[in-house]
């Protein structure tokens, strides 16, 4: 894998291009322990904004550099926003501080709605801040060493961009996301396994990057109207009924059958060559 370095664009993430169609996003403030700073929250949205509408994209990792994954909220660089935020009276102060907050929301929303797949990739602790992230991926790997926290209550606040709307569905016992959530407990790698926070575990970071990066290679090997369609029905169908979600997947294919990528794909099979051989369309 090639060295990250960072960015002229951003200054909190080190953005680059390990493999073909491949794009790796690693938080880049180590000597902060990854600490989400004002400059982060606006980086991401950028970056995830950018990577949707490139065409040479078709699947994003994200690692942390340093230590640690990340420590969350850099509560020093942000406590004058959340703290103090600006307004005449009590609803002028609300109307701007929920702007605040749903501007923040973005921030891993738009992980979400990038239709390029997500493989995210966590060494050592992933706290606050962190869990709202990896919960807007669509693939979460971890090392033996890794812990997650939802620390949110321990700073007086819920947690409000995005792990109590999405963590929820992605271990699907109610119980255990109050559990961590009302206590901000440390979670381990064996039980985020276990409950399906993450699908798998490595030893160290170095082996989970070269799995991550496996993987990742697999995914952009696949036709990218194929595995993008994926990603939008699968989260389409996890906000919609069964039958909704059927019928929005019909109205999809109805046009995006319509491509070469499904001839290129059943004439690899048939000739059992490796999906990797076929060259798909830029998207």
């Amino acid at each position: 894998m090639s060295s990250a370095v960072s960015s002229p664009t951003y200054t909190t993430l080190a953005i680059s291009h390990p493999a073909e169609s491949v794009t790796h996003v690693e938080l880049h403030r180590p000597e902060k322990r990854n600490a989400m700073s004002k400059a982060f929250w606006r980086e991401m949205v950028d970056c995830f904004t950018e990577l949707s509408r490139d065409p040479d994209c078709r699947v994003v990792l994200v690692s942390g550099a340093g230590r640690i994954f990340t420590a969350g909220i850099d509560l020093m660089d942000m406590a004058s926003d959340v703290l103090q935020p600006q307004g005449d009276d009590t609803a002028r102060v609300s109307w701007n501080l929920r702007q605040i907050i749903s501007k923040y929301q973005e921030t891993f929303s738009v992980i979400e709605k990038c239709p390029k797949p997500v493989v995210v990739a966590v060494h050592g602790a992933c706290i606050g801040g962190g869990v709202d992230l990896i919960t807007a991926c669509d693939i979460r790997l971890c090392t033996q060493d890794a812990w997650f926290q939802v620390k949110e209550v321990d700073i007086g606040l819920a947690a409000d961009v995005g792990t109590l709307q999405r963590l929820p569905k992605v271990i699907g016992s109610r119980s255990l996301v109050n559990d961590l959530a009302l206590t901000a407990r440390k979670m381990y790698a064996d039980e985020a396994k276990s409950c399906g926070l993450v699908s798998r575990v490595f030893a160290d970071k170095e082996a989970m990057m070269a799995n991550a990066l496996e993987m990742a290679g697999e995914i952009a090997a696949r036709s990218p109207v194929a595995v993008q369609g994926t990603k939008i029905n699968l989260l389409y169908a996890r906000d919609h009924s069964v039958a909704e979600g059927l019928d929005y997947m019909a109205t999809w294919n109805m046009s995006m059958l319509q491509t070469q990528d499904v001839m290129k794909s059943a004439q690899a099979a048939m000739e059992k060559k490796s999906p990797k051989t076929i060259v798909f369309s830029k998207l």
